[in-house]
């Protein structure tokens, strides 16, 4: 999710679900220990709670680095070894990581010794073509003798030559059952099943006996579909989250989809206004929030045209809504 969970998409997502686990997108070791620290954990207290997702290999980094985190106000460290991408393997790092599990255990364990935040790890079910279950077992297993108890599991191998990354999320198959066996194998630690996952439907159906679920480009695409997680939550007792596996205490939202895009319209303002950053590219998170709507097209096309860059929010807004408007003369909220 680099590029896309920034810290206008966490507060936007915060709006709609308030148990929801945030995780930010990937930051590397690299960037926060010698680039803008602020530029990539400033964040938003109302975004909470909120995990910090590094990639790294090196214990001593990784552990500087997990002391940002906490010192930022992150509530947990999640390292990622399940990118793909060519860009993450030429820095040793992400997916290529589960081809050394005694180097992620040591990394895990400096974190561990260095913060007081819970540590959790985000990984694939193996590498490339070889689907035997031993691979992740050997994997999970070294790094729960260490300590960890938290692992977010994206079902599907990673292949780290001849697929692009959107291609690592669609063609190697997904295989449900290895997660399930793994938390079988360790089942005081915390499993959370990861990818293929649309809708809360899909998280009943394959979650049963798991910890939680994570779902990424899903609810960016649809975020709406958050806003039923919280009445589920609080019926279940599940843990699950847009990004992540812990519920928090927050009470659940009531705001329908015109009070979130006005919230934002609000926030939009300020953030233009005291930071510099400008509506447009903070706009683009919301896109979806109409999704399946009649006139969300037109919605969208209004949020997403560049010529009005020059208007305020708020003149945008009501642009947006005239669209609406256009295409529906009773906009009802569904």
């Amino acid at each position: 999710m680099m590029d896309w969970t920034d810290r206008h998409c966490r507060f936007f997502h915060r709006l709609i679900s308030r148990r929801a686990w945030l995780y930010t997108e990937m930051v590397t070791t690299g960037a926060l220990l010698h680039g803008d620290v602020a530029r990539h954990l400033d964040h938003d207290p109302f975004e909470h709670p909120v995990a910090l997702q590094i990639g790294g290999c090196e214990a001593s980094e990784l552990a500087k680095a997990a002391r940002l985190g906490q010192r930022w106000g992150y509530q947990e460290i999640n390292l990622n070894c399940g990118c793909p991408s060519e860009r993450v393997q030429k820095g040793a790092f992400g997916a290529c990581l589960m081809a050394d599990p005694t180097l992620v255990a040591d990394g895990i364990k400096a974190m561990q010794d260095s913060v007081e935040l819970p540590i959790s790890v985000k990984h694939r079910i193996g590498l490339d073509h070889d689907e035997s279950p031993d691979m992740v077992t050997e994997f999970v297993g070294q790094i729960y003798d260490v300590g960890c108890r938290m692992f977010i599991v994206h079902a599907r191998n990673a292949w780290l030559k001849g697929l692009s990354p959107k291609q690592n999320r669609e063609v190697p198959p997904l295989r449900y059952a290895v997660v399930h066996r793994l938390k079988q194998a360790f089942p005081d630690a915390q499993f959370v099943l990861n990818g293929g996952l649309h809708s809360l439907a899909d998280i009943e159906r394959h979650t049963p006996g798991l910890d939680g679920a994570m779902v990424g480009r899903a609810a960016y695409h649809n975020p709406w579909t958050l806003s039923g997680w919280d009445a589920w939550l609080d019926q279940t007792g599940r843990l699950a989250g847009v990004s992540g596996p812990v519920a928090s205490s927050k009470p659940a939202p009531s705001l329908d989809r015109d009070a979130v895009e006005l919230a934002m319209v609000g926030y939009m303002t300020e953030q233009q206004r005291s930071a510099g950053v400008h509506w447009y590219s903070m706009a683009r998170h919301i896109l979806g929030l109409r999704h399946g709507m009649p006139g969300a097209r037109l919605w969208r096309q209004v949020w997403s045209d560049h010529r009005l860059k020059h208007l305020s929010p708020t003149e945008v807004h009501a642009l947006a809504q005239q669209a609406l408007r256009r295409h529906d003369p009773v906009v009802h909220d569904a």
